[in-house]
Order: structure tokens, then sequence, then C-alpha cells
């Protein structure tokens, strides 16, 4: 197996699992330690359902597309691969969270009310 197979695979591919664990096992109530936790989604339980649902679906669907992204540079460029792999996980993240600050803004008030 490629250097660039193996990198691929333990950071996209770990983003992609760690995605997969938290579409099957969201976090039940407000906590410090696992789900989305941003200010506005800890608000109260209803936006913190609403963000942990719609974060983790978007980081299940780009954290796929990293993965795939990542798989097909890893088999189909003739270089290794440095910082390109590392760049789409932070790609994925960082989508998937302004992604959800949107929805919260689209769906709760600023005194966490929905709309």
């Amino acid at each position: 197996m490629s250097e660039s197979l193996i990198y691929v695979t333990t950071t996209n591919g770990l983003l992609f699992l760690l995605s997969i664990i938290f579409w099957k096992f969201p976090p039940k109530k407000i906590n410090g330690g696992y789900g989305y936790r941003t200010p506005k989604a800890m608000e109260n339980q209803q936006i913190w359902d609403f963000a942990n649902s719609v974060f983790n679906k978007n980081l299940l669907i780009y954290a796929g597309i990293s993965f795939l992204a990542g798989l097909f540079f890893a088999n189909f460029t003739n270089k290794e691969l440095s910082w390109q792999p590392m760049l789409l996980v932070l790609l994925s993240i960082l989508i998937s969270i302004i992604k959800t600050e949107r929805a919260l803004n689209d769906n709760f008030t600023d005194e966490g009310k929905r709309k």
C-alpha cells in the first residue's frame, strides 16, 4: 500500500469513520464533551438536537466526499500527497460548521425559539 493511500486512510478515512459514529450515536443531552458544541447549539435541548442532527448529516456527506477525493488523489496522481488530504479534512469540517450555523440562524431566533 502506498504512503499516500495510508495517509488518506488515516486522515480522511478517520474523519469519515467519526462522522458515521456521530451520525449513528448522536448526543442525547447537552454536554461539554461530545457533540456539536457552540454557545448557540447549547442554548436549549431543542436547538441542541437540531444542531447535532444538521451537523452530523453535513459532516457525514462532506467527510465522505473528502475521503473519496483523497482516495482519488492517492490513486491517480504521480506525486506523493502532503497537505492535500488534510486540506480536504479541514474543508469538510469548516463547511459542516458553516452550514450548521446558517441552519441555526434560519430556524431559531436569538432568544432560542423556533422561527
